[in-house]
């Protein structure tokens, strides 16, 4: 199986070549600039993995939600790469990839809340169950911290994790009260973005270049920018 990730929604701006159980990626952290390094960071590794775009099974992206312009560069790209391949698509969320990131770090975790940094004074944030991959509980959300809502435990530690906690130190604390870990310095990444669209790709679950949609969750940015 061959998938190329791609992440762009934070100032993480990261790629990773799968080809079987074997990755190789570029991540940098960026203020601006993502859409200069990106289509050089897929070409390199492209190069290094000895493969053209063509011989991929999918393409992967992080379909947010994150900064508007980066989700939105993801997700064109990824449509970009995939029409001029005849490639399918596969939109992982970003929240969700912090969540696996927390897996990885805290084996054996079952409850996870990610906050990712929405500015305007706002956080994005999502709950999830974990067993080796992770699950969604409830949809995807954006609210100024105090609007948080945090999970069970259900015995045992749960994770609180993303930058979003960096700026929200009362929601921080609040975590921390209730028990949680705190991984208050992760980002999205391709990696596990790849992780994520693995069994995806196995199931068949790849959506045509015309899918690769973003999510911004904030609605209302999308009008106004429109």
């Amino acid at each position: 199986m061959k998938i190329l990730a791609l992440d762009t929604a934070t100032e993480a701006c990261s790629v990773v070549l799968g080809i079987g159980e074997r990755s190789i990626g570029r991540y940098l952290e960026l203020e601006r600039g993502h859409a200069e390094k990106l289509l050089p960071m897929v070409e390199e590794l492209l190069a290094e993995g000895g493969i053209s775009l063509s011989e991929l099974d999918a393409i992967a992206f992080g379909r947010g939600p994150g900064g508007f312009t980066g989700v939105r560069l993801a997700a064109s790209v990824a449509q970009g790469l995939a029409f001029g391949a005849n490639l399918g698509v596969v939109p992982v969320s970003d929240l969700a990839a912090v969540a696996q990131r927390v897996v990885g770090l805290q084996p054996g975790v079952r409850r996870i809340l990610v906050v990712n940094d929405a500015r305007m004074r706002e956080v994005y944030w999502a709950r999830f169950t974990a067993d080796g991959t992770v699950q969604p509980i409830g949809e995807e959300h954006v609210s100024p911290a105090s609007g948080v809502s945090l999970p069970e435990p259900e015995g045992g530690n749960w994770v609180a994790a993303g930058r979003g906690l960096a700026v929200a130190p009362a929601l921080a604390e609040r975590c921390r009260e209730a028990g949680a870990v705190l991984y208050a310095d992760l980002l999205p990444r391709a990696d596990e973005i790849l992780a994520l669209a693995r069994p995806l790709v196995t199931r068949g679950q790849i959506l045509p270049p015309d899918q690769a949609l973003p999510v911004y969750v904030r609605d209302h940015v999308v009008t106004t920018a429109l």
